[in-house]
């Protein structure tokens, strides 16, 4: 294999293990290991029809209804 083909390969499989390892870590800091925002109807470029959540059903005004909060 050509040493730029090898270079490449390693540059992505780095990154590929920071990324994980990124998250890994906010998961292990964060409160009870929990995304706040999980909430796809708090994000306006993901609702922009301002429709509930199809989760927990929360409008985009309101905070998340998930029981298991």
């Amino acid at each position: 294999m050509d040493a730029t083909i090898l270079a490449t390969l390693g540059l992505t499989l780095a990154l590929l293990l920071l990324g994980f390892a990124g998250i890994a870590i906010k998961l292990i800091v964060k409160k009870d290991g929990k995304f706040a925002g999980t909430c796809a109807s708090q994000n306006p470029f993901l609702n922009k029809d301002g429709e509930a959540c199809s989760l927990c059903g929360a409008k985009p005004s309101e905070q998340c209804n998930n029981p298991s909060k």
